[in-house]
């Protein structure tokens, strides 16, 4: 086998498509086709099935998938050891980070860190938890910044911070002249969360069980910002982090410390066990535990 080879196999395993696969390796289709081809004949049995226009791993094709990963992972962590001899000269991070904490934690971070190493080639992508820990385990992020604690036992973790859950209200809302609101007040409050398979959304709900409530959305929608665009509108209310909230600085919503309970979530870097910690990612680490510290 190929590293080549084996290299195809691993992007048409990612697309299920041999045209898509062809156009990220820049190579013609008919020539990947050939390729997965003369793999097959290589391990004498096929590897995908083809059914009209979809494809599909078959049993041998998973098993040659798992090794290939484990090949790869091996060949990346080489290079990265081998990398990190020439210290921060050069290299690559990809870190995968909270949407809210690309919006108020990292650019202060990410702009020292940059003018400290400015050949390391970084990139920071704002993700789900899920996504997260999805491209840790792929290989396709060095470092993630997510909800902590972490369960699965493939995953180290580093806390970083906590921070609280706030209210956010339009300027006309009753709510906006008060310093602080209960959690059981907002039970007949028009109010607007994230949908029910985002975490921070079932952190709020966990809350609220402890308490005794339900929270009845009255509009559910998938971003940060349009949670603030419908709160400027007077729509309804929302609950997401304060220091979100603080760094937003939008004069059409007020920030509302949340009580009985004031509800919390915990924040902190998570990467494989197994995966060698290069200069550069210790080098990111400490540069955002030092941004961290100024959040109240």
């Amino acid at each position: 086998m190929e590293l080549r080879q084996l290299e195809y196999f691993m992007a048409v395993s990612k697309e299920l498509h041999f045209t898509r696969a062809a156009e990220k390796l820049n190579i013609a289709q008919p020539t990947l086709s050939q390729q997965i081809k003369s793999l097959e004949d290589e391990v004498g049995i096929p590897l995908f099935d083809r059914i009209g226009k979809k494809t599909a791993l078959t049993e041998a094709g998973n098993i040659l998938l798992r090794h290939s990963q484990r090949v790869f992972y091996e060949l990346e962590q080489a290079q990265a050891r081998l990398r990190d001899l020439n210290g921060l000269q050069r290299g690559k991070l990809t870190i995968g980070s909270l949407l809210t904490c690309v919006n108020y934690l990292l650019p202060p971070a990410i702009l020292t860190f940059k003018r400290l190493y400015p050949n390391i080639e970084l990139s920071v992508l704002g993700l789900r938890s899920g996504d997260i820990k999805k491209g840790l385990l792929e290989n396709d992020l060095d470092l993630g910044i997510t909800f902590l604690p972490i369960e699965e036992e493939e995953f180290e973790f580093i806390p970083l911070f906590t921070e609280e859950l706030s209210l956010a209200v339009p300027l006309d809302h009753p709510f906006a002249q008060m310093n602080k609101v209960e959690m059981k007040e907002l039970k007949n409050v028009p109010i607007i969360l994230l949908p029910e398979n985002y975490f921070l959304r079932q952190l709020v709900d966990t809350y609220c069980t402890e308490i005794g409530i339900t929270l009845e959305p009255s509009l559910e929608m998938t971003t940060l910002e349009s949670l603030i665009h419908m709160v400027s509108e007077g729509i309804g209310v929302t609950i997401l982090p304060a220091p979100y909230l603080d760094n937003l600085k939008n004069n059409q919503i007020v920030n509302v410390k949340l009580m009985n309970p004031t509800p919390k979530r915990k924040i902190g870097f998570v990467f494989r066990k197994d995966k060698f910690m290069c200069t550069a990612t210790r080098a990111f680490i400490d540069q955002v535990t030092e941004t961290s510290k100024s959040i109240p």
